[in-house]
């Protein structure tokens, strides 16, 4: 028998109240596993939750996965926590929970739930291990508040660690944290973009699920290498000024056979019935949020990322499944709250309650929801009946963004309303407008390969769509490969088509994303009203027949005024005139039709000066030459 002791323990009184009440958040601190000196020795402290088992012991490579070589021992307290501190098992050691049920079920081999890592799947045995880290971030955690700030620039790049680039003369290999992170970095500071955020990385069995099927809630998936490798990526985009948000999953999760399902025998993360505790798209288990212990285990996973990892932001995944109690559910599939209805009010607490813990303890950061339907008061505070998060992707806009694009620009003018009808809308939360993986995957083929017409006009339409993202009001999000057109839609298991930009139409789109990106930061009124009325104001959006639109983006100071002016139809117009709100000479910022950007190179000769001569309701006009399929972006002279 292996050398327990069952008197050591971190838990205190205070721990057990706060986790029986569901608000310990910090349950990273206290369960799982924690190298310790007890008493001049070292070894290891065990902590876990199974309420419903009638024996829980610490199996590991260290007592040859014996079962009955380290019984923990079961808390008097009524918590359903298990412990016990094993002297000489330290990092690195290998180790799983050999759970027996109480109703005569199996016993089960279980993956540590609170485990800090985990041998690379298909193995799952979790490891003992530290997070000690010496952070070199320290400028960046102190000014990443106004960084993440709704009036800030955010251009957001979204990654698939294992894909986004491979050594194909290694076998096809990942690369790892460590030799992601200068790649990454670089990358990402030469194109503009501030934020990287990153497809789930918390541990998961199935690499085709992308990580969306989560066991390892506080695990860096160990595909790519240890915590502090992860750190170490962390760091390093911090040390460039970039911020890092994490896709994270509280919607379901996998149910492989040694993570949570049927933990201790039970139901005990999830719901007994199927019409509330299993999901019908993904076929996993969904969370039950109606129990304190689950609440706070998920709460601290939030939290331990913001904390352990000076992660700056979650992107929380499929809320609207959380939101709906028939989500993709037909009659008699589904259970109605205690009103009768539809809504999930367990979850809402929760998302609520999840909000509130992850501001209060880290307010510079954001939680930016994936939430595809009409729910209002997404981004608004919970003190004002909200739901309490930062930012929303608006779903909407990309679908008809995408509708809109994809249609051959002969028929654009039919669809004209799908061009503007976001703005009816955009201020009802504040928003992410996103080109995200979901729209490469699946059949979808790439962004470019949506885009009609032939190979020329498929690139101006790219170029169309990304300037008209980078103008219109909401931070930016665009999946990897989009910044430089790959063709082929994404392939979790491949690389991405970094050889395209051998040719010069890839490097035409990437450059225009690099300069959109800057004149995104660099010019306040693209960015710093985002989320308020007062910086956007249409010149004219009725312009169907020509597939025209015109607008005005500001910000706070007077001086800081873009025209913004689109031609969606390959169709050059000249003479055509825009209304501006003052005189003088307005300088051609940008333009999507440049020689530079693989266009025809038709534009303004890089300025026109404003004639006295009313339109668009404004007592100024400029007589412009709009390039076919282009976006131009002007701002007044000597301002």
């Amino acid at each position: 028998m292996t050398d327990i002791l069952h008197g050591p323990t971190l838990l205190t009184e205070g721990d057990i109240y706060l986790f029986k009440e569901g608000t310990h958040f910090k349950l990273y601190d206290k369960l799982g596993a924690h190298p310790l000196v007890v008493d001049g020795r070292d070894g290891t402290f065990f902590a876990v939750w199974a309420p419903n088992a009638e024996r829980v012991s610490v199996i590991g490579d260290f007592n040859g996965w014996d079962p009955s070589a380290a019984p923990l021992a079961g808390r008097w307290d009524g918590s359903g926590i298990w412990e016990g501190f094993i002297p000489g098992v330290g990092k690195g050691a290998l180790y799983k929970y050999s759970v027996v049920p109480k109703n005569g079920g199996p016993p089960a081999e279980k993956t540590d739930p609170l485990g800090f890592f985990s041998e690379a799947p298909p193995r799952s045995a979790s490891i003992v291990w530290d997070l000690d880290y010496g952070w070199s971030d320290q400028e960046w955690m102190a000014r990443r508040a106004g960084a993440n700030a709704l009036d800030a620039a955010i251009s957001i790049y979204e990654v698939h660690l294992g894909s986004w680039r491979r050594v194909p003369e290694e076998g096809n290999r990942f690369l790892t944290y460590r030799e992601l992170a200068p790649r990454l970095a670089d990358y990402v500071q030469d194109m503009g973009f501030t934020h990287v955020e990153i497809m789930p990385i918390m541990e998961h069995p199935f690499y085709g699920s992308w990580g969306y099927q989560t066991i390892g809630y506080f695990a860096p998936t160990s595909r790519y290498g240890a915590p502090q490798d992860f750190m170490h990526l962390v760091d390093v985009l911090h040390s460039r000024g970039i911020g890092v948000i994490l896709d994270w999953v509280p919607s379901h999760f996998a149910t492989d056979g040694h993570g949570l399902a049927r933990f201790d025998g039970t139901a005990l993360y999830e719901h007994q019935d199927p019409r509330k505790g299993f999901h019908p798209d993904w076929k996993s288990a969904i969370f039950n949020y109606g129990r304190n212990e689950v609440r706070e285990f998920l709460t601290s996973s939030a939290l331990f990322w913001l904390d352990r990892y000076h992660i700056d932001g979650l992107r929380i995944d499929a809320v609207a499944s959380m939101l709906y109690l028939d989500y993709s559910r037909k009659a008699g599939e589904w259970i109605p709250n205690r009103y009768g209805g539809r809504e999930n009010l367990e979850a809402l607490s929760f998302i609520k309650s999840l909000n509130e813990a992850a501001y209060g303890a880290f307010p510079g950061i954001q939680t930016v929801a994936e939430e595809s339907t009409a729910w209002p008061m997404v981004t608004r505070p919970v003190d004002m009946g909200g739901l309490g998060f930062g930012l929303k992707w608006k779903m909407g806009w990309m679908h008809d963004m995408l509708g809109y694009f994809s249609k051959d620009p002969l028929f654009r003018k039919y669809g004209h309303k799908d061009l503007t009808f976001s703005m009816w809308y955009a201020y009802t939360e504040n928003f992410v407008l996103p080109l995200s993986h979901d729209e490469a995957v699946h059949g979808k083929g790439s962004l470019v390969g949506k885009m009609p017409g032939p190979e020329e006009q498929k690139y101006a339409n790219l170029r169309a769509l990304y300037g008209y993202m980078y103008t219109h009001p909401g931070k930016k999000l665009l999946f990897m490969g989009g910044e430089f057109a790959q063709w082929k839609e994404w392939a979790h298991d491949e690389s991405l088509e970094w050889h395209a930009l051998d040719y010069e139409p890839h490097r035409h789109v990437q450059r225009w994303v690099r300069d959109l990106n800057d004149l995104y930061r660099r010019e306040p009124a693209l960015h710093q009203l985002d989320v308020e009325p007062a910086g956007f104001e249409w010149v004219d959006f009725k312009d169907a027949d020509h597939s025209v639109v015109s607008y005005l983006r500001k910000g706070r100071s007077a001086a800081d005024v873009l025209l913004v002016v689109c031609n969606f139809t390959p169709v050059a117009h000249r003479g055509y005139r825009v209304g501006v709100p003052s005189d003088g000479t307005w300088r051609e910022v940008l333009n999507s039709d440049a020689v530079d950007y693989g266009g025809t190179g038709l534009g303004n000769l890089g300025a026109v000066e404003a004639d006295r001569k009313p339109a668009h309701g404004r007592p100024c006009s400029l007589r412009l030459t709009l390039p076919p399929l282009g976006i131009l972006v002007f701002k007044r002279a000597g301002t």
